[in-house]
This record gives C-alpha cells, structure tokens and sequence, in this order.
C-alpha cells in the first residue's frame, strides 16, 4: 500500500489533547500529520484524497494487551499448543485490534515481540506493537508455571512463547533483563505481587526484594526502557514505585500515601479495569482458585481506580485480553470503565491516545495527537464518543482506520491480516 497525502475533514476533531473541535480537519502527508485544527484554517491540499466523516480522533493505545494466542486463560496452553499454532491465533488478534481502532499496542507479555517485526516489516497488518517478550518474576511467583516440573518450565521459557522468565537474585535479574533485550523487547514487564491466574502466589504478597526490583529498572534504564509493573497488593504498589518503574499495571490497592509517592515519582497507572469486571463474570467457568483470587481482586479495584482518577495519577488504558478470539476488538471498553470510575469521556480518551505513548519512557513516539509532526495514526468514527463512549469499544463503529498515513481500513476496503 502507498502513503499518499489525505485531506480528513470531520464534523467533531478530538484531538487527544485539549478541547474539542468543531469543524475540524487533518492533513497527513506521508507518515505524517501536517496540520491539525480548523477547516477554515487550513492549507491548501491539491491532489490528496478528501475524506468526510462524522468524528476524527487519534489512533487508540492499548497499553496492556497479550498475544498469546491460547483459547483458555489456561497457562498451560501455551506448553501443549504448537506454537506456530499460537503464533497465528495471535497474529489474527493483532489484525483485529487494530480494525477496532488500536493503531499501537503495549504487549506486556506474549510473542509480541516477534509479531512486531512482522508489522514493521510488512508481513503482518497490524498495530505497531511494543513487545515486552516474558513477564520477569521471582520462582513460585506470577511467572511461573506452579504444577508444571521446573525442567519443562524451563524448557518452555527457552522456547521463547513469551511469558515464563523466572528470575531470583540481583544477578539473575539483571540477566532476565538483559535478554529480554536481546529479543528484542520495547519495555520491560515485571510481576512485583501474585496474581489470580497462577495457582499458588496470593495477589497481595509483595514478589521481588528492593535491590532485585532496583536491578531491573537500572538495567531496563541503562538500555532506554520502561519497566511496567504488575500489581495487585498495596505492599507491590509502593515498592514497585520507590524503585522507578514508569507504569503500575492493575494498580488493584491503593492509599492516599502511595498515590502522592506515585505523583512524586511521575508513575502512571494502567488499571486494567474492564478485565477485572469481566474475569469476576466468569464464576463456574474458570477455577474457583482462579475466581475467589480474582473476586479479592474486584474488592478493592474500584476504589483504587476511583482514588487514582482523583488524586491525578496519569492514566493509561490496557484491557488486559490475553485469550485468543472474540474479546478482541472490544479493547475499548476499557474507556466506558474509566468514565464509570469517574473520568470524563474526554478524559477517557486522552487516556486512550495521548497518554499512550508515556508508558514507554524515553522511546516514547510521537504519536497519541492529532498535532503538526505526529505520526499519521488516525481513526474515524460513526458518531460521538464524547456523546457514547461505548462506541469506542465496538469495531464496527470505527469507520476508517490510518496507520502511518496508509489507510487500513475503509468501509468496503479492509486489507486481511497479511500484507505484501
């Protein structure tokens, strides 16, 4: 497909950042945005293809999301399940999150990494994805494969499907780093407290000591990277944030203090919120180890997000979908679940576009606004999210889709998953 200039008038432009505008247009050239704001402004566009449409926003950013290509929340899976097989469940998921309008997606644990080669490449239509490769934590923590023998754990984590990294003492831990890098790994992902669906580590209890933690982020900082941290316990939260992690994924518990140590430290959150009231649906048809973990979970989430919204913590959006099929390309009910914590749609959508880009730290790109020298990421919709913020997350009612300028989806005009 060949970037051609385009000439994108709308009825409403959100811009990511700012306030609304009414009568809005945006010019990319190339990969490019080159002007963004009022019709009546602007330039002069001879030759460029000329789009009306109702609403034009920002590419949205899923900052949590793995491809993992399983059909279960089930781990294990991804030791029986071919991994060609895995590879190309996932690679479909990666081309229905960005028909949903997801132009760029933080995968903190999967194959992202290699699926993102196949993107930047031009095998693959999809997102670009900024892979973390395997999710570091300590033995019997949230990275491990509890009832799976350490051998074939292993063995799996050699095989490189991106979860299993399981690393214990500072030396270990700058080497779990230092290889995520050598895969080629965007940010670094860390499990900092137990999750819920991993069988024997309790959400709560704090993983990793101070220096493994500051370990990681000094090395993950030597190399330019962001270290994302998941966390559920408060105790996680705040050392996970004294040790200068960039993001607290799930963030499920937090306090006044912590949430003015995370303003202090410049830590920004990515609640995950939609995955914890969807995991809690799910009663009788996950675990119940796995439901009782998660249902403690919900308990203090609410507050959390509501307490994080209110003190001004940055927030970013993730939906945190890692099984393989339909829930992808419902990413954008994470909006609707940060307007029902206390965001404005507007806010909700800054979250989504703007403040995407941050969780990568110093490789931050250019992207998330609709400004002069952006990248050229771009999505149409059917009708006003500011008015519906749900539309965000049903595909269908993203129109048109631009990645780097190129224009990806159309209706009528979709191209499938694999590009050249």
């Amino acid at each position: 497909m060949t970037i051609r200039s385009a000439r994108i008038e709308a009825k409403l432009l959100i811009p990511g950042r700012g306030d609304p505008v009414s009568g809005g247009c945006v010019v990319i050239d190339g990969g490019t945005i080159t002007y963004a704001g009022t019709t009546g402004n602007a330039p002069e566009t001879p030759g460029a293809e000329i789009h009306q449409v109702p609403v034009v926003m920002s590419g949205m950013w899923d900052c949590h999301s793995h491809f993992f290509g399983t059909e279960s929340a089930d781990l294990t899976q991804l030791a029986t399940t071919p991994l060609p097989m895995l590879a190309v469940r996932a690679a479909r998921d990666a081309h229905t999150l960005l028909m949903a309008g997801f132009t760029s997606t933080r995968e903190m644990g999967g194959i992202g990494v290699h699926l993102g080669r196949l993107v930047d490449e031009g095998t693959l239509v999809g997102p670009t994805i900024y892979g973390a490769g395997s999710a570091l934590g300590p033995t019997a923590g949230h990275s491990d494969i509890h009832w799976m023998p350490e051998s074939w754990r292993d063995d799996l984590a050699a095989s490189g499907v991106g979860w299993v990294a399981v690393c214990d003492g500072v030396e270990e831990c700058i080497k779990a780093v230092r290889r995520q890098i050598r895969v080629g790994a965007k940010v670094i992902k860390i499990n900092a407290t137990g999750g819920t669906m991993s069988h024997f580590d309790h959400p709560d209890h704090r993983q990793f000591n101070d220096k493994e933690l500051r370990a990681i982020v000094e090395e993950a900082t030597m190399a330019g990277l962001a270290v994302g941290a998941h966390c559920h316990g408060l105790a996680g939260v705040a050392a996970a944030t004294r040790a200068g992690v960039t993001t607290i994924e799930h963030c499920s518990t937090l306090d006044q203090e912590t949430a003015e140590l995370m303003l202090e430290m410049g830590t920004m959150a990515v609640p995950t919120r939609h995955a914890v009231e969807y995991l809690v649906s799910l009663k009788g048809q996950i675990p119940d180890w796995a439901w009782q973990a998660q249902a403690k979970v919900e308990r203090t989430h609410a507050a959390a997000m509501r307490l994080a919204i209110s003190s001004g913590i940055p927030i970013a959006t993730g939906a945190d979908i890692m099984v393989s099929g339909a829930l992808w390309g419902t990413n954008g009910m994470e909006l609707a679940a940060l307007v029902k914590a206390g965001m404005s749609p507007l806010q909700a959508i800054e979250a989504a576009t703007a403040n995407g880009p941050a969780t990568l730290g110093p490789r931050a790109p250019r992207s998330g606004l609709l400004a002069e020298g952006y990248d050229a990421d771009l999505i149409a919709v059917a009708s006003n999210p500011l008015d519906d913020i749900t539309v965000l997350g049903d595909s269908s009612q993203v129109t048109m889709v631009w990645k780097g300028g190129r224009l990806v989806k159309s209706p009528g005009a979709s191209p499938p998953p694999y590009g050249r």
